[in-house]
């Protein structure tokens, strides 16, 4: 898969609550790069099944909801069918949803076609699960983002409460842990390193740090 060369992409990877999206989001800031999180687009599909209540194995009512799905950013929130999306994409029920539905073969299309045409519109940091090894197999930069299990729960526990988000940390770990064995064992796109992708483990880094240490690469990468 071939991507506009005129603009730069940054693609980071990683198991849920490695820390891509909060480096992502203050990595594109610092970089003027347009953030995008493709966690949150499969999130938004997964409460827009729940909330229809289409059954992600009937392969027709799937068919015909994506049909008449529509993700737009503006200003780099995610709206859905016209509408912005909050929390309610970061619900328990959702968590234990998104990766049975992100492992749906049309979903996968489906997402991978919208997130391809934004990279080569634009320059742009995109933070997932297969950014680097689906979606943007040319990426400019690739990033796996590792961090032990209790560390990303503690992480994930942090953001709901600052988020107004009720949760347990038990709760959260245990849904890493199975979506970690999930994601990896999948059929269709599994969480997967890169082989070119550089491995960075931020169980003891602050978020600066791992900026930081992105930052030096792409100064690298661009000669600047």
């Amino acid at each position: 898969m071939m991507t506009n060369k005129n603009f730069f992409i940054i693609a980071i990877d990683g198991p849920a609550g490695a820390g891509k999206s909060t480096v992502a989001k203050k990595l594109s800031k610092r970089l003027k790069y347009v953030y995008i999180d493709t966690g949150a687009m499969y999130r938004a599909l997964t409460y827009k099944l729940s909330k229809n209540k289409v059954d992600i194995n009937d392969e027709s009512q799937l068919k015909t909801l994506l049909k008449n799905t529509i993700l737009t950013y503006e200003n780099e929130d995610l709206c859905l069918d016209g509408v912005k999306l909050g929390n309610e994409i970061r619900s328990n029920e959702i968590n234990s949803a998104v990766s049975a539905v992100s492992g749906n073969r049309f979903v996968r299309e489906f997402m991978t076609g919208f997130q391809r045409k934004i990279g080569e519109q634009q320059s742009c940091i995109m933070d997932g699960r297969d950014v680097g090894t689906v979606v943007f197999p040319n990426a400019d930069i690739k990033i796996f983002l590792i961090a032990d299990s209790k560390m990303r729960a503690k992480r994930r526990y942090k953001e709901n409460l600052q988020k107004g988000i009720d949760s347990s940390l038990e709760e959260i770990e245990k849904n890493i842990v199975e979506r970690d064995d999930q994601d990896s064992k999948r059929e269709i796109a599994p969480l997967l390193k890169a082989d070119d992708a550089i491995e960075i483990d931020t169980s003891n880094m602050t978020i600066d740090q791992v900026i930081e240490s992105i930052m030096k690469i792409y100064l690298e990468k661009t000669n600047v």
